[in-house]
């Protein structure tokens, strides 16, 4: 299917969705997410054409074909580090008070989880989990790289965000696809969930041979706000799921609130970050 260039890129850049999400689920300290949910401010019209093209085009089927197109890895093959040099390349000019590039933003989120004393593994997922953001750079819409990400195959749910866009998604009516539990068993387990194509399905492929099981789903699952801000697929998870949760909740604190205006010196870092890489990674991940 043909998109013009502005159904392709209806945000100023990615980081329009994250700001937005800030604005759903602000620090406890902050104003009461109820407060914050005014969704007719005509500032946030590009966040709604976002929202509705990611609802309408991510199908059960569109999902099926970018799996196998891009979990064939035959982009490229490279060094971590370099993958994070390539994402960088990602240029945000839409934030006029954090003038921080895509490789900064990662490592204040890596920075903090490591100055509370969590293990190095959790360190490296706050490092690595936007890398899958490449996907961009590849070529793909926005709207299949970064959003809210949720199971495609059964009903959506009314928890994520503009669900009335999903009127013009195919699959909501499609019998097979329309119900609650859709083509799946209750309690089934994610395991056996097809998700919505983006960044942390792609990077959850990358890395899933390599990390321990907590770091997988916090990088599988840190955008399934139906889920770990609404429990809204509770009837999908099983017993491993809601345990593994745990460790999604412990990381999305640090996924949305390490922002800071302090630039990380990348070149004092790099050392660390490069041992940590080699301590789990292999020397080259193919994209």
């Amino acid at each position: 299917m043909a998109f013009t260039d502005t159904e392709r890129n209806p945000l100023a850049s990615l980081e329009q969705w994250e700001d937005d999400l800030l604005v759903r689920y602000p620090e406890p300290e902050h104003k009461a997410k109820e407060e914050y949910r005014n969704y007719d401010d005509p500032a946030r019209d590009t966040v709604r054409e976002f929202y509705r093209l990611n609802h309408t085009y991510q199908t059960y089927d569109f999902v099926q074909e970018k799996r196998a197109e891009f979990l064939k890895f035959d982009k490229k093959e490279i060094p971590v580090w370099g993958a994070m040099e390539f994402l960088n390349t990602l240029v945000d000019d839409s934030d006029p008070d954090i003038e921080l590039d895509q490789l900064q933003h990662l490592l204040q989120t890596a920075e903090a989880i490591r100055a509370d004393g969590h293990p190095d593994w959790f360190v490296l997922t706050g490092f690595l989990h936007d890398m899958g953001k490449v996907l961009c750079l590849f070529g793909e819409p926005q709207w299949a790289v970064v959003g809210d990400t949720f199971p495609v195959g059964c009903a959506h749910s009314d928890k994520i965000v503009y669900p009335e866009y999903f009127a013009a998604n195919p699959d909501s009516s499609n019998k097979d696809f329309n119900t609650k539990y859709g083509i799946y068993e209750p309690n089934c387990g994610l395991k056996n969930v097809t998700m919505s194509w983006g960044h942390d399905e792609y990077l959850y492929h990358i890395t899933k041979d390599h990390l321990p099981e907590p770091a997988l789903y916090m990088i599988r699952y840190h955008s399934f706000y139906a889920q770990h801000r609404e429990k809204a697929y509770d009837h999908l998870l099983d017993d491993h799921d809601r345990a593994m949760f745990k460790w999604v909740d412990k990381f999305n604190p640090y996924d949305l609130y390490s922002k800071s205006p302090v630039t990380p010196v990348v070149s004092e870092l790099k050392p660390y970050y490069e041992d940590l890489i080699a301590k789990y990674l292999p020397s080259t991940i193919r994209l």
